[in-house]
Parts: C-alpha cells; structure tokens; sequence
C-alpha cells in the first residue's frame, strides 16, 4: 500500500491495550489522536461559534455533503473558495458522504447500482446521489478528508443483505477513488458487514487493496447491543492496516468513545455533546449532571470545579438550570460548549496516559465515572406504592432513558424533531386550500406535532392557509408509551396527541384551520409525507410520489 497523504505517524501503542496515540497532517495542519469531531452538519455546530469551538481544542469539524448538496449547493464553494473560508474555520475539516441521511430516508428513496435516487426536501428535485457526485461535491465544498459514498444498512440485517451492501460499497469506493482524480484532498473507505465477523473481515480485506488514507468503521450504532458494537468494533480495528487512521462513524457518549479507544480507533464524530445540551444534560468529571432537575435551582457551585472551560469558570448551576427550564438559546449554548470541551479534554487525557503508558490505570479509573448517573445529586428512591407505575414496555416497545425503542430491530422512534420555519412559512402561504400532510406511522407523534407547532407560530406571523394532517398507522403502542411518560417528551404536553388517541381527531379551538386526523378512511391525497413508517410496516401506497417534509435537526451516525 503506497504511502497516506496523511504523514501519518504512530507515536505510541498502551501496554494491555489496543488504544494509540497517533499524529497526522491534513491540508490544514497536524492532527493528534485519539480526537472527538464536533458534527457541524451544514457547516456549523448546533448552538455554537467557530471562536468557542477553536478555544475548546476542536481540531476537525465533520460535515455532511448530503446537505451542503441541497443548501447552499457546490457552485456556492466553488464561487466562494471553500467551506474553510465559507464558514471562517482555520482547522481541517471532513466530510461525510451523505450514505448515512440517505439511509435514514429509506421511504423516499431508492437504490440502483448507480447510487440512490432522492427528493430534495428544499426544491423537490428528484438528484442521482451517485459516487461520484458525492466526491465532486466535497471537492467543491473542500474538506481535508473525504469519506466514499457507502450503502448503510442496520447493524441487524441479515447475512444476505450484509454481504450485498459490502459489494455494493466496495464498488462504489473504488468508484470514489477515481473520482478523487487529482485532488490533494485525503479520502477514507468504510468497512461494512453489519455483525458478521467474516463479513467484515471480507469487506476490510477488499478495501485494503485500494490506496486510502484511512478507514472508517461503519454500520454501527444502528440497532445493535453495545457489547455487540464493541466487539464488532475491535475486531474490525484490528484487521485494518497500522499506518493508516481508525474512524469509527457515529459514536458516541463519552464511555462509548472511551471503549473505542481502548479496542484500537483513532477518531470519532457524534450529535450527543450539544444534543443532549439541548435539554440541559452535561458531563462532568463526576458523571452525568441533569440541569433540568430542581434540585440546582439554588446551586451556586460551577457546572464541573475540575473544568477549565469559560462556562465552568463563569456560571453557576442555579443559572444553567434556570435557561434549561425558560428554553433559553443560551441555555444549549453553554452546556453544549462545556459537553465539547468535556470531550476534548478526555480526548487530551487520554493521548497523554497512553505516551506515558498508562492507559489502563486511567481507562479503569474513567469507565466507571463516565456512566453515572448524576452523581452529585442522586435522585432519591420513590416510596414503595401499592399501585403499579406507568409501562415501561407496550406490545413491541419499550422506554429507555429518553426514546422509545422497537425492540424487534433495536430503532428508535423519533421523539424530538424540529421543522425549518422558514420553509413551512412558505407552503402556508394564505389560501382556501388545505395543506395536507401525511404522517405515516405515527410513531410518537413528534413529527406530527412539530408541525402543528410549528402551524400556530406561523399563525402569530400573519395571515395563512389551513392545515389537516392525516396520522395514518396500525399500532398506537408508541403513542400510548410515550403519553405515559409525558415527563420525558415535553413535546406531547400540547393536549393534541391526547385527544387524537381517545376520538380520532383533532381540532384546535384557537386555530380554527389546524385539525388532526387518525386513520380515515377515505384520506385525500397529501401535498406532503412527514415521517417513515415504524419498523416492519409496509408503505400503505408504495407508488405515490410525493416530497418528503424534512425537519431541521437530523442524527448523523
């Protein structure tokens, strides 16, 4: 294998481990590893600056070519000199292929030799994914490393379409790789396989033939068991060549990256540091701090005293709680610059334990800080009670901590989904003529409600037209779960999914032109489709062609 663009240098390997610390250039300076990549999916990171993100020690932003396709599009770097100078960001940056958000589309897409076929949520254009748009669009958007266009599937598929997907993918980086052409830019392969280890073996040995500069680990974290993502992890980081980087896509929590660490990968991207900041979840030194909680209504101590962050040095939890519970923009803000430095700052212990071998000690040490739960402030047992409390498990589903899970194939339903005002604004434009949105599965209701949310701020912005939307599915056992646990998914405090569940239907008193529908049994045709159907069920019209309503927020990896 010819040498990496990369430079890249192993520096030291931890005894009784896999974990190493290496060191890298790209295009935009040198890299140090283990190292986390904050997700700024369309070119900047929910909630935060380039100023704190660089303060922080990010030395690599991930962003999504999915995305920057659709808005602003390649001919805006192009014209402009790139997403560094776009964005004002001096550090390196990847990006991703956009093979996962296709993937997470998967009833408003399909799926050729050629690439896949999608919709466009901001024209409605019907675009050809294919490899090689995929490179030529991040060579126009210029990131120092570009990931192949790859064929995610679920963790839990089955041998046969494990083994296509790894054809599929390696066909399509050989094809990536051509497109590269010139470019001075360095471009990774993903090894696929799901849970199979000779698959996986299979895929790593058919990609190590071509001359990448790096290797992702893919096609975990989507609906495996964690001791299976683990495993499945180590043994694919060992069968990957040492002179190259490890990248495991989409992972994770701090004890998730910690772990991943330990079993031999490089570099990580994950949403959760200003995801969960969103609600008011922090990591601290001491474990998991949940600022909603009232019990720092009062508290004057800092978020972490072992942090040196300008969050930690300069806030008290009584005022991060206080913008937890108003839903302040700053609330998300700060917690989430704390999460990112939280991560950093592991990432930099982590280097440093493993160059004076001593990973092991600290490894130890971390895990089992890093999985508790709001240790400072234990949440005190309830009293027994003769009366049983609310299900945890309804038919297929169960509650875990803040989603609900399809226990059959491991998928979470969506419980928190934002809709881009500004776009919604302009399919409500004022006429007689209802918009119709179908929302196939239902679910948990949060892209239904989203959109009513959405409809009655649009109302206090003027004139609009009105809106029906149709719920359309054959198990309730999601809704009712999470109707349970109201406490969990503040979302569903409005009253509509209530009333939806117990009558059928819906119909705001304040907005005379906002209703809700469950099942009908004629349902006029939609101008627009909101969600996927929930795992296992079927498209009730397969043929219909109709754009798919994108929310704002999406999970990468």
């Amino acid at each position: 294998m010819p040498p990496s663009r990369l430079q890249f240098q192993l520096d030291a390997q931890a005894t009784g481990s896999r974990a190493r610390a290496t060191t890298f250039h790209t295009l935009h300076g040198r890299i140090e590893s283990p190292l986390f990549m904050p997700v700024g999916t369309q070119a900047t990171v929910k909630a935060q600056t380039q100023d704190s993100l660089a303060a922080s020690g990010s030395q690599i932003l991930l962003a999504n070519t999915y995305h920057l396709l659709l808005r602003p599009g390649p001919e805006v770097f192009e014209k402009l000199g790139g997403i560094h100078r776009f964005m004002k960001w001096p550090g390196s940056v990847l990006t991703d292929s956009g093979g996962y958000q296709i993937f997470s589309l998967p009833h408003s897409r399909s799926m050729t030799e050629k690439g896949a076929v999608f919709q466009s949520y901001v024209d409605n254009r019907r675009i050809l994914l294919s490899p090689e748009l995929s490179i030529r669009t991040q060579r126009a958007i210029g990131s120092d490393i570009m990931m192949v266009l790859d064929q995610c599937i679920p963790s839990t598929a089955d041998e046969a379409m494990a083994r296509k997907a790894l054809q599929v993918t390696r066909r399509w980086a050989a094809r990536s790789l051509a497109a590269r052409e010139d470019s001075p830019q360095s471009l990774f392969a993903i090894v696929q396989g799901a849970l199979f280890p000779h698959l996986r073996r299979e895929s790593a040995e058919g990609l190590m033939e071509m001359p990448f500069d790096g290797f992702a680990i893919g096609g975990l974290a989507v609906g495996e068991e964690k001791h299976e993502r683990e495993d499945m992890c180590e043994l694919t980081a060992a069968l990957l060549p040492p002179d190259r980087p490890r990248y495991l896509m989409g992972v994770g929590t701090p004890l998730d990256v910690l772990e991943a660490v330990h079993r031999g990968v490089d570099m990580f991207d994950c949403i959760i540091p200003t995801q969960v900041a969103k609600r008011g979840t922090a990591f601290t030194s001491h474990g998991i701090v949940e600022l909603r909680r009232s019990i720092y209504k009062f508290s004057e101590h800092p978020l972490d005293a072992a942090c040196s962050c300008p969050v930690c040095a300069t806030h008290s939890r009584a005022y991060l709680h206080h913008l937890t519970k108003t839903q302040e923009a700053l609330g998300w803000q700060l917690i989430g610059q704390h999460n990112i430095h939280f991560y950093h700052q592991l990432m930099r212990e982590v280097r440093r334990s493993i160059l004076e071998d001593r990973f092991l000690e600290l490894y130890r040490e971390r895990r089992e800080i890093l999985q508790a739960e709001d240790i400072d402030h234990p949440v005190t047992p309830p009293r027994r009670s003769t009366s049983p409390g609310p299900p945890t498990i309804l038919g297929d589903y169960r509650l875990q901590d803040d989603s609900i899970l399809h226990q059959p194939s491991g998928t979470a339903i969506p419980t928190s989904t934002e809709i881009d005002l500004t776009e919604f604004r302009r399919l409500l434009a004022p006429g007689e003529e209802p918009l119709v949105l179908w929302d196939i599965g239902l679910g948990a209701a949060a892209p239904a409600l989203s959109a009513i949310l959405a409809y009655e701020a649009a109302c206090e912005k003027g004139p609009v037209r009105p809106l029906h939307i149709i719920s359309i599915t054959s198990d309730l056992n999601p809704l009712r779960l999470a109707l349970s646990h109201k406490n969990r998914f503040p979302y569903l405090r409005h009253g509509a999914a209530d009333t939806l569940l117990h009558r059928g239907r819906w119909k705001s008193r304040f907005r005379p032109g906002l209703s809700w529908e469950l099942n009908p049994e004629a349902p006029p045709p939609p101008h627009f489709i909101i969600s996927a159907p929930l795992p296992g069920m079927k498209h009730t019209s397969p043929d219909l062609q109709v754009p798919v309503l994108e929310p704002d927020d999406h999970i990468s990896g």
